[in-house]
């Protein structure tokens, strides 16, 4: 009877361990980052890296525009949408986390910039870089990533002209509500401590403080597609 029970309460013992320690496993968090080096153009460099509950940080560096000699480094901490988090981590899904060929290999292919995903999670640990993908999960998510770039070099922006070039955020942020209003701006809440510290600064002219907060107040839109 003794060994009877020693072997029941040990499989017990096995049976918890096995309980508690399964959610810790499929819980670990996942991290998806998005980088883009692109040499003589604005920005030169960028990169996303988003973690599986949506937090993100973005970072990027190069001329200010690329027209200008000024450059300036820009980085700053938000949260995707869920929407955008949640097709985020779908795509990567989808696209069997990188594994086989990701790049086409296609020589002929314009350049358009050196991009690199790098997807970890507690089982898997996966890279690829690439020009162009025939993967259509790996465009989707390129494309996606380029969006909501765009939505952040417009802070990048925004940050340097109201540090140096006050003059210069009347058109700035003109070209931003204009593409606000068109959907073109995607994951404006990411923006918006940058457009708050406009509309806070009574050196900033009236007009540019409204538009500012006008904007703030408009509806946070995931990226538009599929």
């Amino acid at each position: 009877m003794g060994n009877i029970r020693r072997s029941f309460w040990f499989a017990r013992l096995i049976t918890a361990v096995l309980v508690f320690s399964a959610p810790a496993l499929a819980g670990d968090p996942a991290t998806l980052t998005f980088s883009l080096d692109f040499p003589s153009s604005s920005p030169e460099h960028y990169s996303f890296a988003v973690q599986s509950d949506g937090r993100a940080h973005y970072e990027s560096s190069g001329k200010i525009t690329i027209d200008s000699d000024d450059r300036y480094d820009f980085q700053t901490d938000f949260s995707f949408t869920d929407a955008t988090r949640a097709r985020i981590f779908d795509l990567m899904a989808q696209s069997q986390y990188l594994s086989g060929k990701v790049d086409s290999g296609n020589k002929k292919i314009a350049f358009t910039g050196s991009k690199k995903l790098v997807y970890t999670d507690g089982r898997r640990d996966a890279s690829a870089t690439y020009n162009f993908s025939r993967n259509p999960a790996v465009q989707q998510l390129t494309t996606l990533f380029q969006s909501v770039a765009a939505t952040m070099e417009f802070a990048r922006r925004l940050t340097y002209f109201h540090r140096y070039q006050k003059l210069a955020l009347d058109d700035e942020t003109k070209r931003m509500e204009d593409q606000a209003k068109h959907a073109e701006v995607a994951e404006l809440q990411a923006v918006k401590p940058v457009l708050q510290a406009i509309y806070d600064d009574n050196s900033v002219i009236n007009v540019v403080r409204a538009r500012a907060r006008r904007i703030m107040e408009m509806e946070p839109q995931p990226v538009a597609g599929k």
